[in-house]
């Protein structure tokens, strides 16, 4: 029998060449297998490798299975103890079973330090010791149940790292941003005057400019404000979080990316452009991430043919990670609201560089449309669909309004896919850090980060001051 174990755990497999008694004549150096540890040996084998039960935990918890990882074993062993046991009159079998079955309190492990930490330890265990099969169970129910604990703290805390790490602001740029708040209180007549960008015209407004929002209610702030609000009630902070003890890891990432700022109220604003712009016709929309690598004056020759936004489709090509988003990656189709309405199969498109005909907007509905899907969604207790910040909405609102451009103009996943080259994000006029390693962040690509630091005048004195290097 050869016993073949993967490094990182994720598989296991067992190959057994030779018939039984063969393998009881095998010789290990000049000592025979014992006859106890080939009964131990083979009780393992069948209950813990035969079943893969490592991966069944990494699965499992990671995954949307109901039941735990020695609850998923039970329900597998049963079966196939009761149709394979080598004697219909032995109760060992049913034994394990009966065992695994035993219900295992929380604290029961706790401060435990005789329970096997590894496969080794646990085949030790069992040659030396004088155990029934009653034992051998209780020994592996308590070594699968806290490899299982382990290995769910330790995915709650590669979550609770990573969105602590994409969503703090680095010390430097904290610097930077308080050094230049303070000049511009100082010196806010002179903003612009030294990076000038003739002959174009920059507008700075506030919302507090904007009359109909400060003095009106807006529909879709206001349901979005209920949305958080909701929301915060039972989400907590990332502390309330992470010490749930019952959720499984992936409900918990869910809840910590609600946290980030992509799911800010005002990121729905967008959904009123036109009253942001009631003189405008037309706009091109850039999300703060964008780093813009050719003249964008092409984009005003567009025939939109009387669409709404010009956008990227992300349901094709080279990239089957990145450009794979059909309807069905963000809207939750299990729903009938989502099912009766919408084909699963329709391409996506993205947001963070568009271009929008307001003039063909304010002709439509998409703005009532949007608030009316958030309301729904809302109650539903927000099962429609997936965290996703406004695009779900943004996909249901502009349906049948979408021209799609040259996938040129807005190369996307800088921020979460390491696989794009260099040469060929250079080659886009437009690229797109969505993702968690934006490019100002320790967890940048190293390889892709020079496409934003070449544009940063690192002999400014702002720069150096705040010690923000290459």
């Amino acid at each position: 029998m050869q016993q073949h174990i993967s490094p990182s755990l994720c598989y296991v497999t067992l190959l057994q060449a030779k018939g039984l008694k063969e393998f009881i004549k095998v010789k290990v150096g000049s000592r025979r297998i014992s006859y106890k540890m080939l009964f131990f040996s083979l009780l393992f084998s069948t209950f813990l490798l035969k079943f893969v039960f490592v991966l069944t935990s990494v699965d499992d918890i990671d995954g949307e299975n109901k039941c735990s990882t020695v609850g998923c074993l039970r329900k597998k062993l049963r079966p196939e103890i009761l149709r394979r046991s080598p004697d219909p009159e032995s109760n060992i079998p049913e034994v394990i079973y009966q065992t695994l079955l035993e219900p295992l309190s929380k604290d029961e492990l706790q401060g435990r330090s005789d329970i096997p930490q590894t496969l080794e330890e646990f085949m030790i265990e069992m040659e030396k010791g004088e155990y029934d099969a009653k034992t051998f169970a209780v020994k592996l129910r308590e070594m699968v149940t806290l490899m299982e604990q382990r290995t769910r703290m330790a995915k709650i805390h590669e979550y609770l790292y990573r969105h602590l790490a994409s969503n703090s602001i680095p010390k430097q740029l904290h610097c930077l941003t308080l050094r230049l708040a303070n000049e511009h209180s100082n010196n806010a007549g002179v903003w612009f005057s030294k990076h000038r960008v003739s002959p174009g015209i920059i507008e700075v407004k506030a919302l507090d400019h904007f009359d109909w929002l400060t003095k009106g209610k807006v529909p879709v702030v206001e349901a979005m404000e209920k949305d958080q609000k909701m929301q915060s009630q039972f989400r907590g902070g990332s502390s309330t979080i992470v010490s749930n003890t019952i959720k499984k890891p992936n409900f918990i990432a869910a809840k910590l990316r609600a946290l980030g700022p992509k799911y800010s109220v005002m990121n729905h604003i967008r959904i009123h452009l036109p009253e942001l712009f009631p003189s405008l016709n037309k706009v091109v929309f850039l999300d703060d991430d964008i780093v813009v690598q050719t003249d964008l004056t092409p984009l005003w020759d567009i025939n939109m043919n009387g669409k709404v936004i010009g956008a990227v489709e992300t349901c094709s090509g080279g990239d089957k990670f990145v450009m794979s988003k059909r309807l069905k990656s963000y809207l939750n189709f299990s729903h009938p609201l989502i099912y009766e309405n919408f084909d699963p199969n329709e391409c996506a498109w993205a947001y963070g560089m568009n271009i929008f005909d307001l003039g063909a907007w304010r002709k439509t509905n998409i703005s009532l449309s949007y608030l009316y899907w958030v309301e729904q969604n809302i109650k539903s207790d927000m099962s429609l669909w997936q965290l996703g910040g406004t695009l779900p909405p943004g996909l249901i609102a502009f349906q049948d309004h979408v021209h799609f451009i040259d996938p040129f103009w807005h190369m996307l996943g800088l921020g979460y896919q390491e696989n794009i080259s260099f040469e060929e994000a250079e080659r886009a006029g437009v690229i797109h850090f969505n993702g968690r390693a934006k490019p100002w962040l320790e967890l940048a690509f190293p390889h892709l980060r020079p496409l934003w630091t070449k544009y940063i005048h690192f002999s400014d004195k702002f720069i150096k001051s705040c010690h923000i290097r290459e």
